[in-house]
């Protein structure tokens, strides 16, 4: 019978390996397909945005931005990109000695750009297309100033929460060998952490500057100042709970 799914260790080699493409890609490749996954981050953000923005109820407008959320993610797996969050992976290759530190830091901050770059593309397009009107343009900025408005821990630990199950999703979507198998794998992990409020830099790069460009009452370093502790705790979610422990249990010689 043919095996339809790879084992935790079976994973983490392939995990492993990835890494290593990623870190000798060359920079102007992690710039263009780091915009290319801040896009479709950004898409699906957007979607989410206009599917629940009239839903008064909380539970609810986040179970349809939930629904439509993961096809960001969905589309950086199947059809290729770079993403900052699901890249924290990448500390498994370093771990192993098959990447060097400086090539590893070295490839989050080029992607991290990217990621900003496509995230603040698809803002401004969304803005000045003319849909940012009405109850939708509330919502975005409503949203914004809810994460603006957050302290520096309650920032730092929905960004750990939110890693820590987007890099769940990348990790058993290795698992998966054909497409219905990755997305199924992806969507629950992303879908749970848009349902429980967890914070996602990437996608922040959307939501924040989406409410900029729709009002004067949001400033960018406001932004920033989300950011900085989100970014941190994505990095602590997905380098620690996942790609540490995983490297620990499944990839690590021990003699």
């Amino acid at each position: 019978m043919q095996k339809l799914f790879l084992t935790p260790k079976e994973i983490s080699e392939n995990v492993i390996n990835s890494g290593v493409i990623k870190a000798n890609l060359s920079t102007s490749r992690q710039l263009i397909l780091g915009i290319l996954a801040g896009s479709f981050i950004a898409f699906g953000a957007g979607g989410a945005n206009m599917l629940s923005h009239s839903i008064t109820n909380m539970g609810l407008a986040k179970l349809l931005a939930g629904l439509i959320f993961p096809t960001g993610l969905i589309l950086v797996i199947l059809a290729g990109a770079e993403l900052f969050t699901g890249n924290c992976l990448m500390i498994m290759a370093l771990a192993e000695k098959m990447i060097t530190f400086k090539q590893l830091i070295k490839s989050w901050l080029v992607v991290y750009i990217g990621n900003f770059l496509g995230g603040l593309l698809i803002a401004y397009f969304i803005a000045k297309s003319g849909l940012l009107t009405g109850k939708l343009e509330n919502y975005t900025i409503n949203i914004a100033l809810a994460k603006i408005n957050l302290s520096f821990m309650q920032a730092f630990i929905r960004g750990l929460l939110c890693n820590w199950l987007v890099c769940l999703a990348v990790w058993v979507s290795f698992g998966a060998d054909d497409f219905t198998g990755k997305i199924f794998a992806i969507f629950f992990p992303v879908c749970l952490f848009v349902i429980s409020g967890f914070e996602h830099s990437i996608a922040n790069m959307f939501y924040i500057p989406a409410a900029i460009f729709a009002s004067n009452s949001i400033t960018w370093p406001e932004m920033f100042n989300n950011l900085l502790p989100v970014t941190l705790g994505n990095i602590t979610g997905g380098v620690f709970f996942v790609g540490i422990i995983y490297w620990y249990c499944y990839a690590k010689k021990f003699y």
